[in-house]
């Protein structure tokens, strides 16, 4: 990570929902995405249905990218790869942590992404965030408990560990992305195609070594169409799509600006249980996603100021 301090970017308020929208469209499929890896993945499944999700969306990339990807230098080509690094240990934190703890536990705990990220980009750059911002994310937070609430917890467990440090994992990535020199010069497209291909590369790694599961191809094998969707959708809105939205809106904005966003995840991680999953919610939980709402919209406004 570059131990230069980026500029703050510039957005005009009236604009700013240009680059908010995308950013909430992911949260929205980040959200729908525990129902289609709860039915498409295992314990013993995790490392090859992610090369599985990954690969497919990899082809995507390096076709449409081509010509840029040949534009990198050496430098932009190791940030990326870094970038990759980090995004294959959030991914295998966060599989396998759902995988391990209830799905209340693991919407509540990733959803402190909103706090560490503001909190670790003021240590880095040695301002503190607005008081504003900060009670928008705990307005938020606590939105995010009520909502949750409603579907009981669990013992703390080491899924729930994992869960939490899935969450450390999306700051340091939300950080490094817009900090690192190099990657803030290059293309997006050609530095997401570089993540996903150094995320993969580990994840072929690590399903080639004993005891980590069946082989990829033999998952594959066993899939129905029901399977396949789950994993495509998994592939191309919540890995393709989500990872270079996130990147473009970064340079547009602010990484506490990004996560506060982000983290309404839970939120639709509850409406999609509700729709698609038949689940019910309280009247804590419904309360909490309008706090969820409220602590988002007001954090939006404090970073515009």
């Amino acid at each position: 990570m570059s131990s230069l301090t980026a500029p703050a970017p510039v957005l005009l308020p009236r604009r700013a929902w240009l680059t908010d929208l995308p950013v909430l469209l992911i949260a929205v499929v980040w959200g729908s995405s525990y129902l289609a890896a709860k039915s498409v993945v295992t314990s013993h499944t995790v490392i090859a249905v992610l090369v599985l999700r990954f690969a497919v969306a990899l082809p995507f990339l390096a076709v449409a990218g081509r010509r840029k990807l040949r534009t990198l230098d050496a430098a932009q080509w190791r940030g990326a790869g870094l970038l990759g690094l980090i995004l294959s240990g959030i991914f295998l934190l966060e599989t396998y942590g759902v995988v391990h703890t209830s799905a209340t536990n693991a919407g509540l705990i990733i959803s402190l992404t909103m706090i560490f990220t503001p909190l670790a980009e003021a240590a880095v750059t040695r301002t503190a965030p607005s008081g504003a911002f900060v009670a928008a994310a705990g307005l938020s937070v606590a939105g995010v408990v009520l909502l949750t609430q409603s579907g009981g917890f669990t013992t703390p467990s080491a899924g729930d560990l994992l869960m939490l440090l899935a969450a450390l994992g999306r700051t340091v990535h939300v950080l490094a992305m817009s900090r690192v020199k190099a990657v803030r010069s290059a293309d997006s497209l050609s530095l997401t195609t570089v993540q996903l291909g150094g995320a993969v590369a580990v994840f072929a790694i690590l399903a080639a070594l004993p005891g980590t599961g069946p082989a990829p191809w033999s998952v594959a094998a066993g899939f129905d169409a029901r399977a396949w969707t789950a994993l495509l959708f998994l592939a191309v809105f919540c890995t393709l799509i989500a990872f270079f939205v996130q990147m473009w809106a970064i340079r547009r904005t602010s990484p506490s600006r990004v996560s506060l966003l982000l983290g309404t995840e839970p939120l639709w991680a509850a409406a999609a249980a509700v729709v698609i999953g038949g689940e019910q919610l309280s009247t804590a939980g419904l309360l909490g996603a309008a706090l969820v709402l409220a602590g988002t919209s007001w954090g939006r406004r404090a970073a515009d100021r």
